[in-house]
């Protein structure tokens, strides 16, 4: 019976014709638990041993099992693409972009209302986990072409009045999981609601402001004071420091700034028009696409001139890095950056802030510090997003063998209820645990992933153990394949402050000392 759930989870219907082909790491609208429960009611049973021919046995033949329903089709690609290029595009323009038509077929279940009405709770997040029902209906974006220009909206699309009725009408019938408040709360905050400057805090944030001051930083002494935590007041210097995109010489820094700057924006003048050539649509179509979806719910990230910011910021890496491309989930990889330099000038919390409230130039150099340190950040992850992307699956494989080893019950569980670790910790490698986490939660983590020597690539590895770990009663306490895996991708952190992550970060640490050092260690 399980191996029978677990082919009916992930099962899909054929392509249709003109989609995209998949991009690993992509995600998937929510569950709807009505229509799961009709499409298994509607399928023939299948002999046990024809499951077991038909399980996948490839990385390749798992990604192709797990299509992306967002793609939009070939026929959109007229309007999505003008026929003349243009031949440049102003970085600074604050013009108010066309709206798109969001196109939704009538019986999606998959789609959420912008704004809706109080009574009906709104979802913690659109990139929810794999859904187990099939996808035919997709969501459609059409960009209407001005004047030969592309035109780009991402926030202000609108759903058909009747569209939106008819679907809430629907889902009222339906079983509705709690839905917590949105916690989208990124300063510096414990979960506890305990002041952001207590007096160890204050004496903290004085020796950060005292090693910044000197001449030349110690590094080695930064990522210490870092390790715990780093101010927010000094985030913003700390981090680009720690990402190596600044030099630790402080006469050298402002020329360094200055350089980099004019480097980036000099490859919006040389690079960002060519979007629309044949041999950048899709990579440029596909950021196009999940811009939207980053964060949906932090009115931040859904203002056009920050989508627009994000879509140069991925379109340049995307094709000063070929080997790799943009892959679905770069596109968490910027936020922190992003949020962490915009703090630098804003007092209060961000998620509300109008980031055209800032001057052209200031807005100019959070963008151009997002890109360079998330490109210093890529560079020690590159194999994660190569074809086949073979960072990821090694990173898997050794979080199985390490949890074989420290939790002998939950890995023998796993194999019970034949739960394969590609299928919940693909994307744990994959964002970074960002989906997983709330965005405040991410910034703190990060700190010490900056801090720790190959905290993203090496140190990732064992805290992804201790938040398996974490959830122990909670994974022994199910029995099915389902259930499992639905458990795996929808973990309750959403009011996680900085003390669970701390305190997630000693249990890594202390799963790293035993274990990095000592491969064979309690190894049977």
């Amino acid at each position: 019976m399980a191996t029978e759930n677990k082919l009916q989870f992930w099962r899909r219907n054929a392509k249709g014709p003109g989609s995209l082909q998949p991009i690993y790491g992509a995600q998937y609208p929510p569950l709807d638990p009505r229509v799961l429960r009709s499409f298994l009611k509607d399928t023939p049973k299948t002999n046990a041993v024809n499951i077991k021919s038909k399980k996948p046995s490839t990385f390749h033949e798992f990604a192709r099992s797990t299509n992306d329903a967002w793609d939009i089709d070939d026929e959109e690609d007229e309007d999505f693409f003008p026929s003349s290029h243009p031949s440049s595009l102003p970085t600074q323009s604050h013009s108010k972009p066309q709206t798109p038509r969001l196109k939704v077929s009538k019986h999606s279940p998959h789609t959420e209302p912008q704004s809706p009405p109080q009574s009906q709770p709104q979802p913690i997040d659109w990139q929810e986990p794999i859904s187990t029902e099939p996808c035919q209906d997709q969501l459609r974006i059409d960009d209407e072409p001005t004047n030969g220009r592309v035109v780009k909206s991402n926030s202000d699309a609108h759903l058909n009045t009747s569209t939106v009725r008819n679907t809430l009408q629907k889902q009222q019938s339906l079983p509705v999981r709690p839905i917590i408040p949105l916690v989208a709360r990124i300063s510096d905050q414990n979960a506890s609601g305990a002041p952001p400057m207590t007096v160890r805090e204050k004496t903290r944030l004085d020796k950060f402001r005292q090693l910044l001051a000197s001449p030349n930083t110690d590094l080695d002494e930064l990522r210490k004071h870092s390790w715990s935590g780093i101010p927010r007041e000094v985030r913003p210097i700390t981090w680009r420091l720690l990402s190596g995109y600044l030099p630790a010489n402080m006469e050298r820094r402002e020329l360094v700034l200055q350089r980099k700057r004019e480097e980036y924006f000099g490859f919006i003048e040389q690079y960002y028009h060519s979007r629309t050539d044949e041999h950048h649509r899709d990579t440029y179509r596909q950021i196009h696409i999940d811009i939207p979806r980053t964060n949906p719910l932090i009115p931040l990230f859904q203002q056009p001139l920050v989508q627009e910011v994000f879509e140069r910021i991925l379109f340049i890496w995307a094709i000063r890095h070929p080997a790799s491309g943009y892959v679905q989930g770069i596109n968490d990889l910027v936020t922190p950056f992003f949020v962490v330099f915009l703090s630098e000038f804003v007092e209060e919390d961000v998620e509300n802030f109008e980031m055209a409230a800032l001057p052209l130039d200031t807005q100019r150099n959070i963008e151009a510090d997002s890109f360079w340190c998330m490109s210093k950040l890529l560079d020690g992850i590159q194999d994660n997003y190569t074809f086949a992307q073979p960072g990821i699956q090694k990173k898997v494989k050794a979080l199985e063998e390490l949890i074989s080893r420290i939790d002998e019950d939950i890995h023998l569980h796993f194999q019970k209820c034949e739960v394969e670790y590609l299928q919940f910790a693909f994307r744990w490698m994959n964002n970074l645990l960002m989906r997983e986490l709330p965005l405040r939660c991410t910034i703190r983590l990060w700190d010490t992933y900056q801090a720790e020597s190959e905290g993203f690539s090496h140190f990732h590895l064992y805290v992804c153990a201790a938040f398996l770990i974490k959830w122990r009663k909670e994974i022994l306490s199910m029995s099915d394949f389902q259930g499992l895996l639905m458990l795996l991708q929808n973990l309750p952190t959403i009011h996680w402050g900085n003390e669970e992550v701390g305190l997630l970060l000693a249990e890594a640490y202390r799963l790293k000392y035993m274990f990095a050092d000592a491969p064979r260690h309690y190894k049977r």
